[in-house]
């Protein structure tokens, strides 16, 4: 009987476990954010026919982070990501009263992004964005380090957050590579010896 509460307990923590680690693992897999100038594809479902053509289209986001809507006029989109924004946009058309029952999805063309890559790189340029590009990859895209790189110091910019990223480190262990998301900015210092 002195066991029942031990289980009960252990069950319990288990199950709370499960959620902290897939609410995290949601959390980070949330994808990148809108920004201002970005371009979107939007579609919906769940309208009457004729209304479908009328919402559905492309849409770029404005310098003050909206974007402008059929029956419901500005929308904010920069700093939301794309399920965000996706809520975003049901909810002002039920709110609006325009419809009862809208399903948005929002895409976003990859050709429309970039990763910037500068410095002690043969081909400094912007490397379209790719879901699965990385540090490596984007300076690849560049033509590769120069003679005087330093590949131990190469910066990674995101949000106006910087990161040290060693190249050499992430050759002999491919896992260290990072993954990269549009408006990431490389930097690749020269070498001092």
């Amino acid at each position: 009987m002195r066991d029942i509460p031990m289980i009960i307990k252990l069950r319990f923590a288990f199950c709370v476990a499960v959620f902290l680690f897939t609410t995290a693992v949601f959390a980070q897999d949330s994808g990148p954010v809108f920004r201002t100038g970005d371009t979107l594809e939007l579609r919906i479902g769940g309208v009457p026919a004729e209304e479908v053509g009328v919402v559905t289209g492309t849409y770029t986001i404005d310098g003050e982070g909206y974007i402008n809507l059929p029956h419901i006029g500005k929308v904010r989109a920069a700093g939301l990501g794309q399920a965000d924004l996706q809520r975003s946009i049901e909810g002002a058309y039920k709110s609006g009263e325009i419809y009862t029952n809208p399903s948005i999805t929002v895409t976003v063309p990859t050709t429309l992004r970039f990763v910037n890559v500068s410095g002690d790189v043969r081909q400094p340029r912007r490397v379209e964005y790719t879901a699965d590009l990385t540090v490596l990859g984007a300076i690849s895209a560049a033509g590769g380090f120069t003679d005087y790189a330093d590949q131990r110091k190469v910066r990674l910019l995101r949000a106006g957050k910087v990161q040290i990223v060693d190249v050499k480190a992430v050759r002999s262990n491919p896992a260290m590579d990072i993954r990269l998301l549009p408006g990431d900015q490389i930097e690749v210092p020269q070498s001092f010896w």
